[in-house]
């Protein structure tokens, strides 16, 4: 239980008290946040806390109260995110909280939405974010190395650490002071970078705990994937599955800081997701094993404005398959089977947080875990870790049949209210809807020129660094140099043109001679440094050679990530001159930072109003270099938006000024995109889609961007698309459905039987729901029975209830929201008996 000290006794008692409490396994902060072995403990109760990660840079202001309730209706009770610092302190001392870095605001949304907070400080954050929080300029500190124990760093991740805990204490944020934190957390995932580092490393995770902890949050500090976090701090783990984890000291909590709903998308890359399921089981396995807090990474991922995602080749979605996806609409299944999850768990909370478990063998791959209490009650899991087979198990006398890879809830030990493999949530198939725009968008062009010498920033031998030329302040950096071919060279006459070869760090390059697109080349996540090498066309006398070097977002995870490499860092050659290979990495070149368009600030209002632009009849297809703008009103309603870029290439979009972030619809996702099953071990490559079609297609539009009116939209083409394919659309329900098996356990049935009203089981209920403003208009398909397939491709099995339609079109049809008995009488009978049967439904909502 948590423990306070008393001002009014004496300091030899107080001594002695905090003594005895050590020995005792209670760790003490001041306040009334404290831990023990089995949980986190605030006011004196231990709480088995669920979480979920919502990181407000990834969503606009304007969202966060729906995404937070949403997070409070779905069973969660912390709020976790990380603190981004590249983000609050763009220059050395120049800070920003406004906007969607309001760091204050949203935790008062919290506060106010009666949630807690787990404030990730870090400073270093991963999250396939840009450089993983750290600003750029940081880099540029004389003698700086980063995530060691090194003076320059300490002394910055010191200030910044300092300056954020300093605000939260101002605004009275800790739960010590009456606020909603009630966990921080220094540095993140540093284990196994300590073990890369060895001794220099372990002294660095050593000092920044015990930086943090003399900070006086009043709150304790954890540390993610340290095994060795010295005490007090407790070390916790993260992964798509914990149940294996144990805290590195007795009377720490069992805590799980990352529970991953899915994964990140890639360009290039299949679109990952993780089946509700599967994330379900992980759940209720880590809690049967003593666990206390889980946090969902990500709650609601959202959407990498900007230029702000990692990787490099990290997307601009950052949807992770999350139970709100990127759009802030509930993720279904997942998002109501989790809740059915949480509301499991908490029936149970008494007895979970009271003792350690007694495990009982059930069968070879079947096993129970019991928690009692003071009370007399006890609560039980019942696992069956076959991922191919039933299991039916004897547990106090009664029988249960388990399905593969599956855990029952049971917080009487007797009656199952939940399943991890039996989803009572509806199942939400959401479509992309062309707004309507009379005439559609009318398109105007500016042509970027490729560099020349004479506009080139300065000129220099050899290659330079890209990163360390731009410093970031721009995805592009303008290579150029002059290459003389002599009248006499025998490609001239012969017509085999010589290979331009280059060679680049990454992470994306267009290649143009003489003003014309020559060709172009890109890398990927796992292989970044690409080659370009192609036949070029080149004239008598002097050519110019132009290189477009693309950064694709910087590193964010790995050793030492701030000294690696984007950018052309040779060798340049030419092959197939008469004198054989010229290396031309030494000549001379000049070099220009940035686009002209971003010179001139074409993304806004004023800037775009600077140039003369083609208009509509006048603007090319599938030109490269070229900057597209037109205006469109916002359109009525609420529903989220996005622009369907599927008839683009690659580059940036703006709304108004502000950055969508970079698309590149040409690059095609491949990977595993077959059937998934939710049993067996989840890992990021096991499910798929989209393979062979855009890694991402959509772009979110926050309907808070717009005006009413006149919005001006600015796109920047690099490889060269038809900007009239472009269209604004909504994202919607297309259909939902459900499949319930007729004795499938509850939450109701289980409260009902719990209260005395009833003495019998009772039937499941289908519910069904589309978006408001919506009505059930149809019924697509429904069966009791033994249908089979899945949500949007069903088909009746051999047992099929003739008048299942029925009851749905009588009960739903016309509305937005119907339940229906899972029962033989509501189809009009049992049309196969002694065999167990489902209801598969699907309606469109319209």
């Amino acid at each position: 239980m948590a423990m306070v000290l008393n001002s009014k006794l004496p300091v030899v008692l107080n001594a002695l008290l905090v003594v005895l409490l050590a020995i005792s396994g209670v760790c003490l902060v001041s306040g009334s946040v404290s831990y023990d072995h089995k949980a986190i403990t605030i006011n004196g109760q231990r709480r088995i806390l669920l979480s979920g990660s919502i990181h407000y840079p990834r969503s606009s202001p304007e969202m966060w109260p729906d995404l937070i309730q949403k997070a409070k209706e779905g069973g969660l009770d912390v709020i976790q995110t990380y603190v981004f610092w590249n983000g609050h302190e763009p220059a050395p001392g120049k800070y920003y909280f406004q906007g969607n870095y309001d760091l204050v605001k949203f935790i008062k949304l919290v506060q106010q939405a009666g949630l807690y907070v787990h404030l990730r400080i870090g400073p270093y954050v991963c999250a396939e974010w840009n450089f993983g929080g750290f600003p750029v300029w940081l880099k540029y500190i004389p003698g700086i190395v980063f995530r060691t124990n090194n003076g320059p760093f300490k002394a910055q991740m010191q200030r910044f650490t300092k300056k954020i805990v300093d605000m939260m204490k101002a605004e009275r944020l800790y739960e010590s002071q009456g606020g909603p934190i009630i966990l921080s957390q220094i540095e993140n995932e540093y284990g196994p970078m300590e073990y890369e580092l060895g001794a220099p490393g372990k002294a660095y995770s050593y000092w920044s705990a015990k930086m943090a902890l003399g900070l006086a949050t009043g709150v304790p500090w954890v540390m993610c994937k340290q095994d060795d976090a010295p005490d007090p701090i407790i070390n916790t783990c993260n992964g798509f599955y914990c149940d294996y984890f144990s805290p590195n000291k007795a009377n720490k909590p069992k805590m799980w800081t990352e529970a991953w709903t899915g994964w990140y998308t890639e360009f290039g890359g299949a679109v990952p997701y993780r089946p509700a399921e599967d994330l379900a089981f992980s759940v209720a396995r880590f809690i049967q094993k003593g666990g206390s807090f889980v946090n969902y990474y990500m709650y609601h991922g959202g959407t990498n404005f900007g230029r702000t995602a990692g990787g490099p080749f990290i997307a601009t979605s950052y949807d992770y398959d999350a139970p709100l996806d990127e759009y802030g609409l509930k993720r279904q299944p997942k998002w109501g089977h989790l809740k059915d999850l949480h509301r499991a768990i908490k029936l149970c909370e008494p007895a979970l947080v009271y003792g350690d478990p007694t495990v009982i063998r059930l069968g070879n791959y079947q096993e129970a875990h019991v928690f009692k209490y003071k009370a007399g009650g006890c609560a039980a899991f019942l696992a069956n870790y076959n991922p191919r087979d039933y299991a039916t198990v004897s547990f106090r006398n009664n029988h249960y049949n388990l399905p593969p890879w599956s855990i029952s809830i049971l917080p009487d030990c007797k009656n199952t209210v939940y399943n991890t493999a039996r989803i009572g949530a509806q199942i939400a198939r959401k479509k992309m809807v062309p707004v309507p725009m009379h005439g559609g968008l009318s398109w105007q062009a500016y042509n970027e020129e490729t560099a020349s010498v004479a506009d080139s920033s300065f000129t220099m031998v050899g290659l330079l660094e890209q990163i360390n030329t731009t410093r970031d302040a721009t995805d592009y950096l303008w290579y150029t140099t002059d290459v003389k071919i002599d009248p006499h060279e025998g490609f001239l006459r012969n017509g085999k043109s010589p290979v331009l070869t280059v060679l680049s760090a990454g992470h994306a390059l267009h290649v143009f001679v003489n003003g014309q697109l020559s060709g172009s080349s890109y890398g990927s996540l796992e292989f970044p440094k690409l080659t370009f090498s192609q036949r070029v066309n080149l004239r008598a006398g002097i050519n110019k050679i132009s290189l477009l070097s693309i950064a694709v977002g910087l590193p964010n995870v790995g050793p030492h990530f701030e000294t690696w490499n984007a950018g052309v860092l040779g060798p340049v050659t030419l092959n197939g001159l008469n004198e054989g290979r010229r290396d031309l990495s030494w000549q001379k070149w000049s070099y220009k930072i940035g686009l002209k368009g971003e010179a001139l600030n074409l993304l806004s209002l004023s800037g775009s109003s600077s140039v003369e632009w083609a208009q509509r009849s006048f603007v090319s297809q599938r030109q490269p270099l070229t900057w597209y703008k037109t205006t469109f009103n916002a359109p009525a309603g609420n529903s989220p938006l996005a622009l369907d870029m599927g008839s683009m290439g690659k580059g940036q979009i703006w709304i108004n000024g502000k950055s969508i972030g970079r698309h590149w619809p040409a690059y095609k996702a491949s990977g595993n995109c077959g059937v998934c099953s939710y049993a067996g071990t989840f890992n990021e490559k096991k499910c798929g889609t989209n393979c062979g079609e855009a890694s991402q297609r959509w772009y979110h539009v926050p309907r808070s961007w717009l005006n009413p009116t006149g919005n001006l939209l600015v796109v920047f083409e690099e490889w060269g698309g038809d900007p009239n394919g472009i269209t604004l659309v909504r994202r919607e329900t297309d259909s939902v459905c459900a499949d319930i098996y007729e004795w499938q356990p509850n939450l109701m049935n289980y409260l009902m039987k719990a209260s005395g009203k009833v003495n019998k089981p009772l039937r499941p209920k289908v519910h069904l729901e589309c978006d408001a403003g919506q009505k059930i208009s149809a019924v697509k398909f429904a069966s009791f029975g033994t249908p089979e397939g899945v949500c949007g491709s069903y088909r009746e099995g051999s047992c099929h209830a003739h008048h299942s339609y029925d009851a749905f079109n009588r009960l739903c049809v016309g509305q937005n929201f119907c339940s229906v008995t899972v029962a033989p009488e509501m189809f009009g009978g049992d049309p196969c008996p002694n065999v167990m049967k489902k209801l598969s439904v699907e309606v469109i909502c319209s």
